[in-house]
């Protein structure tokens, strides 16, 4: 298969149409879309990525009023969250809209929708006219790409289409949240924090277990992984620098022996650093990662939980 790498939303869209995969950009990590309503262009995606057939999609949508033709119902306070934090990097879980192709849900009853912060995801998916579903454009398991030239690494020549964007803001997925309850529960954590939840819900809570078949991507299996060992410190003197070794984390002494080492300012940074830091590491054939703990408030959250989810701990 031929991939085209494209700046036209025009002409990624038009792939949609034609029930193919295309992948985007978003603010969260680049994406790989198929026809949520088409069940033979959803197949697609998780062939391209090797993907198992019970891990669900997320629905992407351009506008609000097209959540209805995602979701059956919403309760109030799901709305209160929509006009809060959307468009943005939130998931929310609620019951499907029968149209939605089965295999977007993994057989489920629920699915997940959510509306990027991406001028060209906007237009793409505006240009698209349907839901869009779509995980990570990689391959299962690896980190989640955060540019078009990641995409193109992973999957160039398994898909038809790549439109290109900058790099993503966030650099990790969309806070996934059930709403099918009396109260919101976090299913995954990502780039809206529990903290900005509770200033809306205050009942918002994460969630103790999971289902057999989870509601969300990113729970079931080993995530984000890259080919190096990942092992979590607390610091730099935890480590071992060699040059078959990486460091990533926010605080640093003076050794310069890591064959590759990643000093992050902010959470922030290091959240949009991670994976990207990871895929660099497999290009110079690293073996030993080593990423520095942060407190597990804000973003930090889903950072600890992205880096648990590729270590070997």
């Amino acid at each position: 298969m031929h991939t085209i790498i494209t700046t036209s939303y025009r002409t990624a869209a038009k792939f949609i149409s034609n029930n193919e995969t295309t992948a985007f950009p978003t603010e969260t990590v680049y994406g790989l879309g198929a026809n949520a309503f088409e069940s033979t262009a959803v197949k697609k995606i998780f062939i391209a990525k090797g993907r198992p057939s019970d891990n669900p999609l997320i629905v992407h949508v351009a506008e609000v009023d097209q959540i209805p033709s995602v979701a059956s119902s919403m309760p109030r306070y799901a709305e209160k969250l929509v006009e809060e934090f959307f468009p943005g990097p939130l998931t929310l879980v609620l019951p499907k809209n029968k149209k939605i192709a089965m295999n977007v849900t993994a057989g489920l009853l629920t699915v997940g929708v959510r509306i990027p912060n991406n001028p060209i995801a906007k237009k793409f998916l505006k240009e698209c006219g349907v839901p869009v579903a779509a995980p990570s454009a990689n391959i299962s398991g690896s980190p989640s790409p955060t540019t078009w030239q990641a995409v193109k690494n992973d999957l160039n020549g398994r898909i038809p289409c790549i439109l290109k964007g900058n790099p993503s803001r966030i650099g990790v997925e969309s806070t996934v949240l059930d709403c099918t309850g009396s109260a919101p529960v976090i299913l995954r954590a990502g780039g809206i924090t529990l903290e900005q939840l509770r200033k809306i819900i205050p009942a918002t809570r994460l969630q103790k277990h999971q289902g057999a078949i989870p509601k969300s991507p990113g729970l079931k299996y080993r995530h984000y992984s890259p080919f190096a060992y990942v092992f979590i410190v607390s610091s730099m003197k935890e480590t071992v620098p060699l040059k078959s070794s990486a460091y990533i984390g926010l605080h640093s002494n003076e050794n310069n022996n890591f064959g590759l080492k990643k000093i992050c300012r902010t959470e922030e940074e290091y959240a949009r650093s991670l994976f990207h830091f990871f895929r660099e590491c497999d290009k110079k054939n690293i073996e030993t990662i080593y990423c520095e703990s942060v407190s597990e408030a804000g973003i930090g959250l889903a950072i600890m939980d992205r880096i648990r989810k590729a270590s070997y701990q």
